[in-house]
């Protein structure tokens, strides 16, 4: 077995293998974008790439080198653009970068390719790119599937209460607050400074969008809700629970792919 699942860390004769394998390949995928003065710019980026890692270990797969660079920052779920550290792709870049990456990975080989977001403003644009991809491989008469995701999206209720105990704000304002604060606390301690958490209200946003953005709506530490609460024992908590509930619904879903590839015709 390889001593690694890092796509970067393998060697091109191993890498070769596992893909011939059916290795699934696992692509995280983040941003450069600012968090308040108390977490660093690739936040997203550590917390996508530790969220595949689990994930390729439970399935058997690769986890790609990661898309450091994501989606402009919008004011109402990431504080908006015009921060200071932000640095962002356009939407034709990022679908070119989704549909370039699932090409790629098919062509050495890969049937299963998976993408795990960590910046909530790049879906729908990995969505185009991975779309544009698969379906340029059907028409090749390449069977190749993909699965797009957010890792946020299997946080259950129950874990939600067990940490915030009725307090929680909302997924709209949960951005560089108690969730990715703490799950940075667990993972990469020595880049979180919760001395700097600015202890201030959730931010209150009207329900549209304002192009130029107005930045005296966006909070001055540049979070959506307070870090304070936000402790390691409950990133423990939030990496097990959320990585378990990934490999038990992407596991199945790749164990029902590769079974129906496999199954005999008539």
């Amino acid at each position: 077995m390889p001593s690694t699942v890092l796509m970067e860390e393998l060697d091109a004769f191993t890498y070769r293998e596992m893909i011939g394998r059916g290795a699934p390949v696992i692509v995280p995928v983040g941003a450069i974008e600012q968090h308040g003065p108390h977490l660093p710019l690739q936040t997203d980026v550590l917390l996508a790439k530790a969220m595949s890692r689990r994930l390729a270990e439970a399935v058997d797969g690769i986890v790609a080198a990661p898309v450091v660079y994501g989606y402009k920052s919008q004011q109402r779920s990431g504080g908006g653009n015009h921060l200071a550290g932000t640095t962002s792709l356009d939407a034709t870049t990022v679908i070119a970068i989704a549909r370039t990456l699932t090409l790629e990975f098919a062509r050495h080989g890969a049937r299963q390719v998976v993408f795990l977001n960590g910046h909530f403003e790049n879906y729908q644009f990995l969505y185009e790119g991975v779309e544009l991809a698969t379906t340029e491989l059907q028409q090749r008469g390449l069977d190749v599937s993909a699965i797009l995701l957010s890792y946020w999206d299997f946080v259950d209720d129950a874990t939600i209460e067990e940490i915030y105990r009725g307090t929680f704000p909302g997924w709209d304002v949960e951005h560089g607050g108690v969730l990715e604060t703490s799950l940075m606390l667990h993972l990469h301690p020595e880049l979180v400074h919760l001395d700097r958490v600015m202890d201030l209200p959730a931010a209150q946003l009207p329900r549209f969008d304002r192009l130029p953005a107005r930045p005296e709506l966006t909070p001055i530490s540049g979070c959506l809700s307070s870090a304070a609460a936000a402790s390691e024992s409950a990133g423990r908590l939030l990496l097990e629970r959320t990585s378990a509930a990934l490999a038990d619904s992407i596991g199945a879903e790749l164990s029902t792919e590769l079974s129906t590839e496999l199954a005999p015709l008539g």
